[in-house]
Formats: C-alpha cells, sequence, structure tokens
C-alpha cells in the first residue's frame, strides 16, 4: 500500500493531469499523422509540441504580443506566420492537418476562426483541437472567453466545413474538482490576501491544517471517483478531432 501511495504520488497527473493528459493526447494525434504531413500549429507560442512533429513538416502561427513569462517556456517559439488566427496569409487548402491548443479563449473571434481553419485546410485534412469548458483568467488582456461547451464544437465546427467531429473530455467532474481545490490552497496562501496581520495569522494556522485535506486527500480521492463519473459535466475542457469535407 506505502509503495503504491508512493508511486502515486510521483504521478504528476495527479497535480497537473490537464497539462499531462492535454500533451499525451496530442502526442497521440501527432504519430497518428503519416510523414511529411504539413501541419499548422495555430496560437503555437513557446510552440511546445514541436517535437511531437518531428516528422512532419511543422509550421507556426501566432500573434506573438503576449510577455515572456506568460507563455509555458518563458519567450516565443519560432512562429513562421505572425498573423491573426482569423487571416492566415496562405492560399486555400494548403495544409495537411491543423494544432490549435487551448487558444479559441483567447480569440476575438473564434467562429471566424475556425472557418478560416477550414478554408486552408485541404479536402480529408485534420483539425487536432483542444480548448477548456472554464478557466481562470489568464494570459490578460487577452482572454476573451470562459470556455467551450461539446454543443460549441459540434455546432461551429460543423457550420465551418467539418464532419467525424470527435470529442473526448479531459477527464471528468471530479478531477476537475481536484484541480479546483488545489487551486484553492494556491490561491489563498498565508499573507498574499493582503488582510489584517491578526486575520493572516490565525488564516496561517488554519491554511496549514487544510493542505493535507485540500492539497492530497481530496486530490486522491477524486482521482479514484473519476472513474465513476459518465456524464462529465464539468470537464476542465474537451479534446477534439475533426475532417474537413467542404468549404464552409
Amino acid at each position: 500500500m506505502v509503495k503504491k501511495l508512493r508511486t502515486l504520488l510521483r504521478d504528476s497527473r495527479l497535480f497537473a493531469f490537464n497539462l499531462v493528459n492535454r500533451d499525451v493526447w496530442i502526442e497521440k494525434q501527432a504519430k497518428g499523422l503519416p510523414a511529411g504531413t504539413l501541419v499548422l500549429d495555430i496560437g503555437a507560442g513557446s510552440c511546445p509540441y514541436r517535437s511531437f512533429f518531428a516528422h512532419c513538416q511543422y509550421k507556426t502561427q501566432d500573434v506573438a504580443l503576449l510577455k515572456g513569462e506568460q507563455l509555458r517556456h518563458g519567450a516565443y517559439g519560432q512562429i513562421d506566420y505572425v498573423c491573426d488566427a482569423t487571416a492566415i496569409p496562405v492560399d486555400s487548402g494548403h495544409f495537411d492537418a491543423i494544432l490549435c491548443a487551448e487558444v479559441l479563449e483567447h480569440l476575438p473571434e473564434p467562429i471566424k476562426a475556425v472557418k478560416e481553419f477550414s478554408r486552408i485546410l485541404k479536402p480529408g485534412g485534420k483539425l487536432i483541437l483542444t480548448a477548456p469548458l472554464g478557466s481562470g483568467i489568464h494570459q490578460e488582456p487577452y482572454h476573451f472567453y470562459g470556455g467551450y461547451t461539446q454543443f460549441w464544437h459540434k455546432r461551429f465546427l460543423s457550420e465551418a466545413g467539418f464532419a467525424n467531429i470527435v470529442i473526448d473530455a479531459n477527464a471528468g467532474s471530479f478531477m476537475t474538482f481536484s484541480q479546483e481545490s488545489i487551486r484553492f490552497l494556491r490561491m489563498t496562501r498565508p499573507f498574499k490576501l493582503g488582510m489584517p496581520i491578526p486575520v493572516e495569522l490565525l488564516w496561517a494556522v488554519i491554511w496549514v491544517a487544510l493542505v493535507p485535506l485540500f492539497g492530497l486527500v481530496v486530490p486522491l480521492l477524486c482521482r479514484y471517483l473519476d472513474r465513476f463519473d459518465r456524464d462529465k459535466r464539468f470537464t476542465v475542457g474537451y479534446h477534439v478531432t475533426a475532417e474537413k469535407t467542404r468549404q464552409p
């Protein structure tokens, strides 16, 4: 039992499942593309997925307006197309595949953007898309939407000319609760909230007492219970693939 607990604690999915699950899924999608596939990474930022597409012709797009500390690896990678995601300067039907990971919430016109994705994809081209269902403010001031439901993906991807739309939840409701439990501890660290010193000292004592519960017991319990969540109504987001079948 102790050995299993140690193994579980070493598994980063317990504390960073959102990112880990997404990376594993994107790597799987990348491996499924034939060698030489021409891929465009929309909103590539620091290009964390470049290595996944080493067997492909990997190109990148970004508006490149964020500060370095807002990016996953602290700086932009090589960006091939510095432009708006709704107006990418290539001919129609140019790319074989598009990756768009956690970007839609940062686009002022996401529906227009997915139509642009369809335009620049070849017939039969593949869209690899992830977007949150809910998230805190990040990469400000370029965070415009709270999240995207499975119904958004079905409706607007279909309208944009995509079919064979497959939508998978990134874990279930209990793992979402686990994430928010850990986030609560991070956001309420003692002497961070600016409360009067007597209140801060009292809160510090309470916070330390809550750490084992919210930082370990709840995440472990939620990881176990998540396997029984069939509806996944409070998932952190969706992983989506779709095939371009017609012009939008």
